[in-house]
This record gives C-alpha cells, structure tokens and sequence, in this order.
C-alpha cells in the first residue's frame, strides 16, 4: 500500500473519532505526509510500551535477579528460631539433673552469660531431701563452678554436719546460675531468666525442707520485702515445700553475733525434716552432732 493511501486510510479514522477537529478534513498531501510519521510514532511508542509490560510481567513471576537469589532471607528482630525454641522445651522436659545441665550450661539469655568464668549448675545428691539455696555464685564460685565454696562454703558445711548432713547427701543451688559482677545483687530481669532452671530443679529433685541462705535469697524467691527479723526461726512455705530461711554465712563471717540465731534456724531446719520423713523413712532421722 503506497503512503499516500495510507495516510488516507488514517485520516478517515481520525475524522471518525474527532469529527468536529478540521485539522483532519483536508486531503492536501501536505497535511497527509505530516499526519503519516506521527501515526508511525505512536505505533512505535505502543510497541515498546507492550514489550516493557510483557518485560515486567517476566521478570516479576518467573525470574529472580541474581543479586536477589544471593541474599539470606531477611530475620524478623525477636523472633525466636524453631531450633531455639526446641532446644527451651527440651530442658522443660529433662527427666534428671545431669540432663538438664547439658541443657541450660551453656545459657546466654541474660547479660551475665558473656562475663562468667563458669556456668554454676548445683552440686550434691540427685536424691537429697534437703535443698539449700542461695542467691548467686561469687567469685570463688565463678572460678570453680560449684557453689558455696570458699570461707563462706566451708562454714556452711560446718553448720551441716553439726545436725548429720553432709554435702554428698544434699543439694546445694543458687537462683542465679551466673555470677554478677562484683557480687551485686541480681537484677529482676537476671531473675527472669534464670530461676525457672531453678524451678526444673526442685521439680526433678522433690525436697521435703528448703533452706534459704541470705535475705536476698528469701526475697527473691517470695518476691516481697522482707526484715531477717521477722522471717527467720519460722517456717514459711515456697512451692508447697516448707522452707527455713537464715543468715548467709558470708553475713556470719562478717557479723559473728548473727551466728547463735544461726544455729537455731539450722536446728530448726533439722526438726522440720525430722518430722516430715520420720514416717516413712525413721532411718533418715537427723540428731545434734556431739
């Protein structure tokens, strides 16, 4: 078809959907030369207007760019991996203490993981019947991994032994696993984190009497303000588990005084248990040691 009927056949489109625009009613061919190179326009800017889109559509459903395939899948901030979270349900679940230890020593859920020398599990019998807790390990405890070691260990030993216990046939814990630095009280968001373990313990040990070591011990398992005064030489009650509290024996090496008030909380301790296993095991029975 030769351009002039071309552009005829063009105008008389045009004049048919601009019927009122005189621009169009003129068959000069002047006119029709100018008209023919716009219409090739406009049919070249609609082809590559259609072969963007199908380009688009292309790349949008069946190709990913290279830099795109190539980058880790973004991590929502907080939110925990399936492999964390398996790994908290399993130490929920162990069903003895040396289990639960290979599940929590490595613990970094607070800030205390990064500055300890050693993780401070407990040590003692699986089978103890008396549970003695304090709050934290120190820095003797942070350098052996075992609590109550050190001047303040041996004195509680000493204590012990004068109502027939020993270390081998009780247990000995702390609430915090980790030591705070320079021996500061425990924060509540350290308490948090870490008394829970300490909760799987009395569960997987079933103490018949606890004992708690220090007023920051007691107040932080009853979680309310507390005076010595006014909670020692008495029974109180923490997970249904009657429970003695006393003087640190740090707080008696500093404060020798303390010691006799001491010793009735510790006899106290003894009578307590006494009672509760005197009937179904008598033999466990404790006496003064002479």
């Amino acid at each position: 078809m030769s351009k002039k009927k071309v552009a005829e056949s063009v105008l008389a489109l045009l004049q048919r959907q601009q019927p009122h625009n005189s621009k169009f009613t003129s068959t000069d061919g002047t006119l029709l030369e100018a008209v023919v190179p716009s219409v090739q326009s406009v049919r070249k800017q609609s082809k590559q207007k259609v072969q963007e889109s199908q380009a688009e559509v292309i790349v949008a459903t069946d190709v990913v760019p290279i830099e795109v395939q190539n980058q880790p899948l973004p991590v929502v901030a907080n939110a925990p991996l399936k492999t964390e979270v398996a790994k908290q349900q399993e130490w929920q679940k162990a069903p003895t203490l040396d289990i639960l230890y290979s599940h929590i020593h490595t613990c970094m859920n607070c800030s205390l993981g990064a500055t300890r020398l050693r993780f401070v599990f407990g040590v003692g019998s699986p089978n103890a019947k008396l549970l003695v807790i304090g709050e934290a390990p120190g820095e003797e405890e942070d350098k052996q991994g075992e609590p109550f070691v050190g001047r303040a260990g041996q004195l509680l030993t000493k204590m012990l032994e004068a109502i027939n216990f020993t270390r081998e046939e009780i247990y000995i814990a702390n609430i915090l696993k980790c030591r705070p630095p320079k021996n500061r009280r425990p924060t509540s968001e350290e308490v948090v984190e870490c008394e829970p373990y300490l909760w799987k313990q009395i569960e997987l040990l079933q103490p018949v009497v606890i004992l708690a070591l220090g007023l920051t011990a007691a107040e932080t398992l009853f979680k309310e303000k507390l005076t010595m005064k006014d909670v020692r030489g008495k029974e109180r009650t923490y997970k249904n588990i009657p429970t003695i509290i006393t003087y640190h024996p740090a707080a008696l090496l500093r404060n020798p005084e303390w010691k006799k008030p001491a010793w009735e909380d510790i006899q106290l301790v003894m009578r307590t248990y006494n009672s509760l296993i005197e009937k179904t095991n008598p033999e466990w029975k404790k006496t003064i040691k002479q």
